[in-house]
C-alpha cells in the first residue's frame, strides 16, 4: 500500500510539475506579444505629451496677443 501511495505521489509531483511549466510557457508567449503593443503605446503617449506641450505654447501666445488688443481697445476709450 505505502508503495502505491509513493508512486501516486510521484505521479502528481510530475503532472504538477508539467502543468506549471505548460501556464509559465504560455503566459510568457502573452507577455512577449505584448511587448510590441506596449512599446506602441508608450510611442504614442510620448508623442501625445509633445504635441500638448507644443498647443501649450500656442496658447500662451495667443493670450498674450488677446491682452494686447484688449490694452488697446481699453486706450481708445
Amino acid at each position: 500500500m505505502t508503495g502505491a501511495v509513493i508512486a501516486i505521489a510521484v505521479v502528481l509531483i510530475v503532472v504538477g510539475g508539467i502543468t506549471g511549466s505548460v501556464i509559465a510557457y504560455f503566459r510568457l508567449q502573452r507577455h512577449r506579444a505584448d511587448a510590441p503593443a506596449l512599446a506602441e503605446y508608450r510611442r504614442l503617449a510620448e508623442e501625445s505629451v509633445a504635441q500638448q506641450e507644443s498647443l501649450r505654447g500656442q496658447l500662451a501666445e495667443l493670450e498674450a496677443r488677446l491682452k494686447g488688443v484688449e490694452t488697446l481697445l481699453r486706450s481708445v476709450d
